[in-house]
């Protein structure tokens, strides 16, 4: 199964999920799209493990192939493995990105990263799905730091999660550790992901 290109609206009002994390997808209509969307009955245990499943895969971005791997990743390192595989996901270099503020979504952030605008610890890499070890560093190329939908992006930053430290004089941010679990998708289930795929 390919990564889905499609509306991320849709896919958010039918997971009643905000995969972009602003909650804007869901302010004015809150239900699923199409005809019966208002009209949808109760989900039984396997379509809400699917479902929580879905709406994590579909926040990062990723394909079921590599969402697969990632889990299974996860079930070799100490610890719970729900948290874990969350903080594998949350380490990959196109997130990092837009939680630094580079980008205003996922999906701008891996255009970003494939078109080579990030040095790690001073060495390119394009490769979206890169695993940011903490204590890595993340630069903004020198000649891409006078885009202007870069510096847009960087103004309208509020604030950053406690595991990014930015600079933004040199436009670089350090990955200090990985997140702790109430940092990050507050509202997931993920021990109902682990029930998915170990049922």
């Amino acid at each position: 199964m390919s990564r889905y290109t499609g509306p991320s609206w849709k896919i958010s009002r039918r997971l009643k999920h905000s995969t972009l994390e602003t909650g804007k997808e869901l302010g004015k209509r809150p239900y699923p799209p199409g005809q019966h969307g208002q009209r949808r009955g109760k989900l039984s245990e396997y379509g809400m493990q699917l479902q929580e499943k879905q709406k994590v895969r579909f926040t990062y971005g990723v394909n079921e192939r590599q969402f697969r791997k990632t889990f299974n990743e996860a079930k070799k390192l100490s610890g719970r493995q729900g948290e874990n595989f969350l903080f594998l996901l949350e380490s990959r270099l196109d997130n990092l990105v837009y939680r630094a503020g580079f980008a205003k979504s996922r999906r701008q952030a891996r255009q970003f990263v494939s078109h080579g605008h990030f040095l790690i610890d001073g060495r390119k890499v394009d490769i979206p799905s890169y695993r940011v070890q903490p204590g890595q560093t993340i630069t903004l190329k020198e000649r891409s730091r006078k885009l202007s939908f870069i510096k847009d992006n960087l103004e309208a930053v509020v604030e950053r999660l406690g595991f990014i430290e930015f600079d933004e004089n040199n436009f670089k941010f350090t990955y200090t550790r990985f997140p702790e679990r109430s940092e990050i998708l507050a509202e997931i289930k993920e021990n109902l992901i682990v029930e998915f795929y170990n049922r």
